[in-house]
């Protein structure tokens, strides 16, 4: 059995968790530094089972989206990541498991599976708490109506000022 303190933490993991493409993903290069393997270890072992891995579990980075990333975490141009990374959905992080083999690979697995419940719950209870927000708003919208409007002004931004130009004017301009 592996020791827990080597596996990472979820905080850790969710830091890792991105939003490309309307799905929750991690990059190859994070998880590759989860699993203590090398990025391009990880990747061959992807590339030797390709058939476990469809576009749904997998995808690699566009040019755009490579691009983005690396202004996103100031990767230098000169070293580091020169290809785009690939993306693994949770159904693809739950494959590597059986790909890697190793007991670290379980570990960090469970874990990573772990955050991704985590984050549903997460959403779900905000959905929650949105729906009964607005029930609350619809059944009380009478009784509370300036309450809602008030709140509804001090959202709204604020029109700017004019300003008086700065400095002195000539005679004709007053």
């Amino acid at each position: 059995m592996t020791d827990k303190r080597l596996v990472a933490s979820v905080a850790q993991i969710e830091s890792r968790m991105f939003l490309i493409r309307g799905q929750k993903v991690m990059l190859s290069m994070h998880l590759a530094e989860l699993y203590e393997v090398e990025p391009r270890t990880l990747i061959q072992a992807v590339k030797r089972n390709a058939e476990r891995f469809p576009e749904d579990f997998m995808f690699q980075l566009s040019p755009d989206e490579f691009a983005n990333l690396k202004s996103q975490f100031v990767i230098s141009s000169w070293g580091g990541v020169r290809t785009a990374p690939y993306a693994f959905t949770e159904q693809g992080v739950s494959m590597l498991s059986s790909v890697l083999r190793s007991e670290r690979a379980i570990q960090v697995n469970i874990e990573i599976m772990r955050a991704f419940v985590r984050l549903r719950q997460m959403l779900a209870s905000n959905a929650e708490l949105s729906r009964k927000l607005a029930s609350l708003e619809k059944k009380y919208d009478l009784q509370f109506k300036a309450v809602f409007d008030a709140i509804r002004e001090l959202m709204t931004p604020l029109e700017p000022k004019k300003k008086r130009p700065i400095g002195f004017a000539s005679w004709k301009e007053k």
